[in-house]
């Protein structure tokens, strides 16, 4: 078995999708529905995923459940709320009847440093664990030190660092997102999503052996038991095919017992997730 734990669905709306950019991002400005990826999880023998907001809007999250309620192996949805939100916890206590919402997500890469000790915002996802929900963590490889302080005051909430952490794959630099990565995979309830890797690289010259310095530090730090495989497609369509970054993962794993792939490619997800909820 194998879920993809991080992927996208969307309608394109070029007013309201303003993140990708005309020209160099044309090639993902258009719509992405499950009869795009079905197909590809067919070839691939990939049974399940988890669809992941792309948009900060409950119409986004609205959007993901009526897909996954309509096709089954969309297993499960992280969405988008407003954790400043007076009424949090009425909108999560709402949100418990649909049982294919696992988590939550807010785009914390776009940012300032300040929105990390928001006291609403920190007030909001300390609301999460007591729902039973799952926190999805986007950030770039800078802003590190700001995502372990946020991480410090959950430490009952599952959290997953989205895309390693986005290092600069492009440019070669690693030690400080290392070091990042190595304090907060010491918190335990920390896990991490393989995935968005070839899209910190560069988009048309990167090599398959560009990624095993940062994938060998990631599997050090949370070791298998922690990380869970992931595409980020569409997106990551910018700079591969959804076949190409699942070839040079499926090679890396081969390294791997047959346990610690399992516990990659689905019993972690499935773990973090609470799929069998």
């Amino acid at each position: 078995m194998i879920i993809d734990s991080h992927q996208h669905f969307w309608r394109f709306n070029a007013d309201r999708d303003t993140w990708m950019t005309p020209g160099i991002m044309d090639k993902i400005r258009r719509d992405f529905l499950p009869e795009d990826l079905k197909p590809i999880f067919d070839q691939l023998d990939i049974t399940g995923t988890i669809a992941v907001q792309a948009d900060q809007s409950e119409e986004e999250t609205r959007f993901l459940l009526d897909l996954a309620n309509q096709y089954d192996w969309i297993t499960g949805v992280v969405g988008w709320i407003d954790f400043r939100s007076k009424d949090i916890n009425a909108k999560l206590k709402e949100y418990r009847k649909e049982k294919k919402l696992v988590g939550f997500r807010h785009i914390l890469q776009a940012e300032p440093s300040e929105y990390f000790t928001d006291p609403d915002f920190l007030y909001g996802v300390d609301q999460l664990a007591a729902h039973g929900y799952t926190y999805d963590l986007l950030i770039y490889w800078h802003q590190l030190d700001d995502a372990i302080e946020f991480s410090r005051n959950f430490p009952d909430l599952p959290i997953v660092l989205d895309h390693i952490g986005k290092p600069d794959i492009r440019d070669g630099r690693i030690l400080k997102w290392s070091k990042g990565i190595r304090m907060l995979a010491e918190m335990p309830n920390v896990y991490c999503k393989i995935s968005g890797m070839v899209t910190e690289a560069h988009w048309l010259y990167w090599q398959p052996e560009d990624l095993p310095p940062y994938l060998d530090l990631t599997f050090e730090y949370f070791g298998p038991e922690r990380c869970m495989y992931g595409s980020d497609w569409p997106v990551c369509t910018l700079a591969s095919t959804y076949e190409h970054w699942f070839e040079v993962i499926n090679g890396y794993m081969d390294q791997f017992s047959e346990n610690d792939r399992e516990s990659f490619y689905h019993l972690n997800c499935q773990r973090f997730y609470r799929l069998d909820k």
